[in-house]
């Protein structure tokens, strides 16, 4: 089940990458505080560059060598997955929100679903192996 688990991270985290490059044709700063107040064509570099650092320290961090910093980093990655979502659909009546394509749609749910699904497997993992620890005596 670990296994999955970790498929399951990777396709959540792949979809949120999609969902940035989507970004980008969508002009996604526009709807962001700070960069919505800057001539577009700063706002799109500081845009796609402020996520060259992000993704450097998500993937350090998701793929640390230290476990629990690897489990926990990918639980925030995946549970920012349904709270993306909502800032998505509290967003969309905003005049210049243009996410409303059968891809953008896509890859923001697919994202959330996928993020629910990473944590609900997490859960049954980590209680197999208490079930498992209470068993046989030995803590996991």
């Amino acid at each position: 089940m670990e296994r999955l688990q970790h498929c399951v991270f990777l396709i959540a985290f792949s979809l949120v990458n999609a969902h940035e490059l989507d970004a980008m044709t969508q002009s996604e700063w526009r709807l962001l505080y700070i960069l919505r107040s800057l001539p577009d064509p700063v706002a799109e570099q500081y845009f796609v560059l402020l996520h060259v650092p992000l993704m450097a320290v998500l993937l350090h961090l998701c793929f640390s060598h230290d476990r629990i910093v690897s489990l926990r980093t990918r639980a925030l990655v995946c549970a920012f997955g349904p709270i993306h979502a909502l800032l998505h659909g509290s967003l969309s009546g905003h005049p210049q929100y243009s996410f409303d394509s059968p891809l953008s749609l896509g890859l923001i749910a697919g994202y959330a679903v996928a993020g629910m699904s990473y944590l609900l497997l997490r859960a049954l993992v980590r209680e197999r192996s208490g079930n498992q620890a209470a068993r046989t005596g030995v803590q996991p």
